[in-house]
This record gives structure tokens, sequence and C-alpha cells, in this order.
């Protein structure tokens, strides 16, 4: 199934011609705010390199539900 969405504001100019497969495989630092040294933080404190992993981190995905369930009260 295509899909088609704006990217400019969630990866960096140098993602956004990618294809989506490329995006989840790209570093986090491909993320419009993460700087390379902050990439190298969550790598070191959390083991996460890539956005996939990131996305994919149950501590993450926790804390998103957590807040979705919170804003819709």
């Amino acid at each position: 199934m295509a899909v088609n969405a704006d990217l400019s504001t969630v990866v960096d100019k140098a993602w956004q011609d990618k294809s989506l497969a490329e995006i989840i495989d790209a570093p986090v630092e491909a993320l419009a705010g993460v700087s390379e040294a902050g990439g190298a933080l969550i790598r070191q404190a959390l083991g996460i390199k890539t956005i996939g992993e990131l996305g994919r981190n149950k501590y993450f995905q926790a804390a998103q539900a957590l807040t979705v369930l919170a804003d819709a009260k």
C-alpha cells in the first residue's frame, strides 16, 4: 500500500526524499531536532541506533500510550 506523507517537519532535509524503509533504518539523528551529539547519547545510554529501534522501544511505546490516554480525558 502506497503512503504519501510530508516528512519535512519529522526528519532532516537529507532524509526527506528517502523511502520509509530507509528512514526507519536511519540513525536517530536523522530525526529533525536530534543532533549528532544527541544521537550519540541515545546510542550510549539506551543502545538505540536507528529510528526504527527508537519507535519500537517498549519504554517509548509505553510512554506514548500513557500520554495519549492522559491527553484523551
